[in-house]
């Protein structure tokens, strides 16, 4: 099987990151590629950023449509423009965010979300509350970096996710912890061993379940909500 994986912002390193640990986990059968836009933002770290991310992702998407790929992920845990990647797809489209959440609310009864900073925090609690999963939501903590700082600085985000996580487990009673953001891909394995709770790596997560998805013959709805959108003329000024 053909999986395009897609960094929506422009930092190759991120990127880089990201194929290294999912190299490690993919299945023998399953041609991996991971990309990034051209042209965007470095990191996605609000709504204006996600503004500017998503026709670029939205490009590659089409393109991994045109050379017959079997699925797209796209990783970064806001899932931007993972509607309109629906529905413009034929093949199958998950979000790390959306997977993440929906398993984290069958693996305990209730989880933390671990964020960037202090200004994600509110995006984070409207966002599971647009997937109705408020009452397994113990928290959302922020680590007080910034997404560049995840995988530029990995001893110090490292020692912030264990703190945070520490915290999340003890004072919010949390069963589940989510490293919520594509940058804290590969860290998982230590928190989980030292804390006894389950921890959710976001990218990696959605790679294993993507492979079962693709195995199983199944792909979104195409019938109304990801319906493939009409034709139009788009209006262009240079």
């Amino acid at each position: 099987m053909r999986i395009m994986v897609i960094n929506p912002n422009t930092s190759e390193s991120m990127t880089d990151q990201i194929r290294k640990e999912l190299l490690q986990i993919k299945r023998p059968d399953t041609e991996l590629t991971v990309v990034n836009p051209q042209e965007g933002p470095v990191a996605i770290e609000g709504h204006y950023d996600q503004a500017f991310a998503i026709p670029p992702t939205l490009k590659l998407v089409e393109r991994a449509n045109r050379e017959s790929f079997d699925a797209v992920i796209i990783a970064a845990f806001c899932d931007p423009g993972l509607d309109a990647a629906r529905e413009v797809s034929d093949i199958l489209v998950l979000g790390i965010e959306e997977v993440s959440l929906h398993v984290a609310a069958m693996l305990g009864a209730r989880f933390t979300i671990l964020t960037m900073t202090e200004e994600h925090v509110a995006r984070k609690y409207r966002e599971v509350n647009s997937y109705h999963l408020q009452p397994f939501l113990a928290s959302v903590r922020p680590l007080g970096l910034t997404v560049l700082e995840t995988y530029t600085d990995p001893a110090r985000t490292k020692k912030q996710i264990m703190e945070v996580a520490r915290q999340a487990v003890e004072e919010d009673k949390a069963e589940v912890i989510i490293l919520g953001c594509a940058g804290m891909v590969g860290y998982a394995q230590d928190v989980k061993e030292k804390l006894r709770v389950a921890v959710l790596d976001p990218t990696t997560l959605t790679l294993k379940i993507c492979e079962s998805l693709v195995s199983a013959g199944i792909i979104q709805s195409k019938r109304a909500l990801f319906a493939k959108p009409k034709f139009k003329e788009f209006k262009r000024v240079c």
